[in-house]
């Protein structure tokens, strides 16, 4: 059969991506890596740029783990032992010894009683969301949620649903308040770390006005936070928004591809709730779980969080973020300041936004413009991201590149 009128229409769809803006074009290709030295983290290869070196200031591996030689080792001695792949689903013969050991450990690190891991974060809200939402259940959502979460109420047919004002305590209140009598239960979900501002939830007041109406539905409120861009880049020992705010959620997300350097996400709940969506989550079930040899580097990543290494590196991420957030004020730059690794420099113009990603480009850094309508009008932004393995000098070369920029303009 002919596919000129389908290609008609999704060449019509791109095209009209183009115009808003949203049009992501050929994607980076990096085809090296030149290891960190001395003073100087690692540099990445970009095709098309032959032998110049680039910093990257957009990754999200904030401890340097996915470099890291004993979780490569990890990895490498996984995939010897247990193959390249699972070879099958879970429930089938897919379930290896490291994916079991890895569940245990990250049950552990996060003082839950079970663990349950997908293939990413993002198929862990998807997979779980549109099981916990039943017909008598109200939905609640911070406004600046992360996609998943947005898509995953989207595919699900709550009772109702709301949208809370972006960290605003009293919306959440009212929302609460506003629902009572429509619903047998209510979901409030919220991402940890806002991944495009670097800002958190108040996860301490969040659960406190969760508890304050708990009684008013017949099946409770539920709290799910989204902690993917927090868990190993946040609080004293790296959990997350849940130990910054010395608060729990009843259900966590997060995942084993950031701060932890690897590949694949995760649920830690009590053991029934594990049990029950181990049972009937499709995304877990009709899916191959992450390699037994990511299990394995996962559980090498956590351990060295989980130890005196692993506060060394949040110390060395800290260090360098104070840096790089005290060098864009110096300069005149307005930031979003947080104790996260996420720094947002606000241009709150779109043609400023290219221009000055392009500039840093053509310095050899790598980084992240955000510009209408992916980010509200005004709200213009380009978001650079601090990892442990980076160096001073990296921060002060980033900032002297800015530096040249802003003088020039």
């Amino acid at each position: 059969m002919s596919m000129k009128a389908l290609e008609r229409v999704l060449n019509e769809s791109l095209n009209d991506l183009k115009t808003k803006g949203t049009f992501k074009g050929k994607e980076t290709l990096i085809t090296g890596i030149k290891p960190a030295e001395p003073g100087k983290g690692p540099r990445y290869y970009i095709e098309g740029q032959g032998n110049k070196e680039f910093l990257k200031m957009n990754g999200n591996s904030y401890l340097g783990l996915s470099l890291n030689p004993e979780v490569i080792k990890a990895e490498e001695e996984g995939a010897r032992r247990f193959g390249a792949g699972p070879g099958a689903v879970r429930f089938i013969s897919g379930t290896y010894q490291p994916h079991a050991e890895l569940e245990e450990r990250l049950a552990k690190f996060h003082n839950r009683e079970a663990a349950m891991i997908f293939s990413s974060a993002y198929s862990t809200v998807m997979g779980i969301l549109s099981l916990l939402i039943s017909s008598d259940t109200i939905v609640i959502s911070d406004e600046l949620n992360h996609n998943c979460i947005i898509n995953a109420i989207r595919l699900s047919r709550p009772a109702g649903k709301a949208i809370y004002e972006h960290l605003n305590m009293a919306d959440l209140d009212t929302k609460l308040k506003e629902n009572i009598g429509k619903g047998k239960r209510v979901i409030v979900i919220t991402d940890g770390i806002f991944s495009m501002r670097g800002d958190y939830a108040p996860l301490d007041s969040i659960v406190d006005i969760c508890k304050k109406y708990d009684s008013k539905y017949e099946e409770g409120v539920i709290t799910i936070v989204d902690d993917s861009h927090g868990v190993g880049s946040f609080g004293k020992t790296g959990r997350g928004v849940e130990e910054y705010t010395n608060t729990k959620a009843d259900i966590l997300v997060s995942t084993l591809g950031k701060a932890l350097g690897v590949n694949g996400g995760y649920v830690v709940a009590s053991s029934i709730t594990i049990n029950y969506l181990r049972e009937t989550a499709p995304f877990y079930i009709y899916s191959n779980p992450i390699t037994p040899s990511e299990a394995a580097a996962s559980m090498k990543s956590l351990e060295i969080l989980d130890s005196e290494k692993g506060l060394k590196l949040l110390k060395q991420m800290l260090s360098l973020t104070e840096q790089f957030e005290e060098g864009l004020q110096q300069l005149g730059f307005e930031i979003i300041s947080s104790e996260h690794p996420v720094v947002p420099l606000m241009i709150r113009d779109t043609q400023q936004t290219t221009e000055l990603v392009n500039h840093l480009f053509n310095n050899g850094i790598l980084a992240t413009g955000l510009n209408y309508p992916v980010v509200p009008k005004g709200d213009e932004e380009i978001r650079f991201q601090i990892a442990a393995d980076q160096t001073e000098n990296d921060i002060d070369y980033v900032l002297g590149v800015l530096k040249t920029y802003k003088e020039s303009h």
